[in-house]
């Protein structure tokens, strides 16, 4: 925790160059609780997290971009002055980001903090909450300093918005300044900006789809899926079909690959970027392809944790990752749903996808408290004589509003599916297409442009 000296509030000289006059995060600084400034916040940062007070969380915070990848095993030391802050953290002890990560309350704020850093080893990052005033939280500070490793992370929770306390603390090594209200979410990404992979710094949005049971048309949404990412959205996207035995990716998007996931889940730690960029297809420029072997001809045996790793790369390299999932039930399939940033849940509306939906959403909210629920597709609405549980009483009894309705087009999917194309190449102003990249603005924070016509076009009315 390196520092230098720097004045005191009430020390400061009129005429002080204000080295920190230029930070770009100082324009992140309300000046006053009572002097609400407007922050514009992206749908997916919205989505991401439950509302909150985005205006009056602390200075540091920058828009998230793209997945949510585990901290680190790192030690985490709460030094605490409100109940609240402890039962936060709490919280985030909890989530799945987390998992690696070992946490510490124990009250006390600031002076706590000195008297158990002068007897006790440095931890990774020191979470410190105080709630006196400017001047006194430096002094503090300055104390605490001396005790510290150089290298350990130190987070202050504040009560007031103050830039020049920030700026103070900043000059003295402190990594981060919040002021509460705060999201558990919001804390768990901050601490995460700070022991971010330097090799590895940008982590893709991993969208895990699954149907609710067999024939529900999974796939085709998630195939549908990438490709409105990729060429409508306009998003580099990766789509990944671990269905190793009976996945349809290659067939979907005639494409002939030799080498297929399998490869790279058989020997995962040599499945660096450089192999994972060969193995893939490129059926367009944005939409790259990680397709299965869809042979019965041999059993394959993979390790739970070559999933991971596999995903993990892929994500490294694409800002959106949409993984098309087997029905089936297994610890990988959980821990890569539960390590999902969206998850997408694709049902028909009777009775078998809406006892098995419900299971999969009740499960994925308790493991994943501080995301998004699992979003609700309703894929074949509308089937001629058929018996359906109404859309109304499908919502209320799994407890989640449909995302999008898809009414039953089979002409529409099976002409696609003919010829290895999607709904979107076969008829993009379907019902169906449209509800697709309505779902893909969903998952990206984006819009759609429209196509327009051009001047030719419109001359001849064409």
């Amino acid at each position: 925790m390196p520092h230098e000296k720097a004045l005191f509030d009430d020390e400061i000289d009129p005429d002080f160059e204000d080295v920190f006059a230029e930070d770009p995060l100082a324009d992140l600084v309300r000046p006053s609780v009572e002097t609400p400034v407007e922050v514009t916040v992206e749908p997916v940062a919205q989505a991401a997290a439950p509302p909150a007070d985005n205006d009056a969380f602390g200075y540091g915070v920058s828009e998230h971009v793209g997945g949510d990848s585990m901290l680190p095993a790192i030690s985490i030391k709460l030094f605490y002055e409100r109940d609240e802050t402890r039962q936060l953290m709490e919280t985030c002890a909890h989530d799945r980001r987390m998992g690696r990560a070992t946490v510490e309350s124990i009250s006390g704020g600031i002076p706590a903090a000195i008297a158990y850093m002068s007897q006790n080893p440095t931890p990774n990052l020191l979470l410190i909450e105080s709630s006196d005033s400017a001047s006194q939280v430096l002094r503090e500070i300055d104390q605490l300093a001396e005790h510290c490793d150089e290298n350990v992370k130190v987070m202050v929770i504040g009560s007031v918005n103050d830039i020049m306390l920030y700026r103070q603390l900043i000059a003295r090594g402190v990594s981060e300044y919040l002021v509460p209200p705060f999201e558990p979410l919001q804390i768990i990404r901050s601490i995460g900006e700070l022991f971010h992979n330097p090799d590895a710094p940008f982590v893709g949005k991993q969208i895990s789809v699954v149907g609710a049971k067999g024939g529900v048309g999974a796939s085709t949404i998630a195939h549908n899926l990438a490709w409105a990412l990729a060429e409508n959205v306009k998003v580099n996207t990766t789509l990944v079909d671990l269905d190793l035995s009976f996945g349809t990716t290659a067939l979907d998007f005639n494409q002939e690959t030799p080498q297929t996931v399998a490869d790279a889940l058989l020997a995962p730690e040599r499945a660096d970027d450089a192999v994972v960029e060969r193995l893939l297809a490129k059926p367009t420029e944005r939409l790259s392809l990680f397709t299965a072997p869809a042979t019965i001809n041999q059993i394959m045996d993979i390790p739970d944790e070559s999933y991971s790793m596999v995903i993990d790369v892929v994500r490294r390299n694409v800002p959106y990752v949409v993984l098309d999932l087997p029905h089936i039930w297994s610890a990988w399939m959980l821990d890569t749903l539960v390590a999902s940033d969206e998850v997408i849940i694709v049902c028909q509306p009777d009775l078998a996808s809406l006892r098995n939906g419900k299971n999969f959403i009740d499960q994925l909210k308790a493991k994943r408290p501080n995301d998004n629920p699992p979003r609700l597709v309703l894929n074949m609405s509308g089937v001629p004589k058929r018996p359906e549980i109404p859309v109304k009483d499908f919502a209320a009894a799994i407890g989640v509003e449909p995302e999008i309705i898809l009414p039953f087009e089979p002409e529409l999917f099976g002409t696609a599916a003919n010829n290895g194309q999607m709904i979107s190449e076969t008829d993009a102003t379907s019902k169906s297409s449209q509800a697709i990249d309505d779902l893909a603005c969903v998952m990206s924070g984006r819009t759609i442009q429209p196509v327009g016509k051009s001047f030719f076009k419109k001359l001849f009315g064409k």
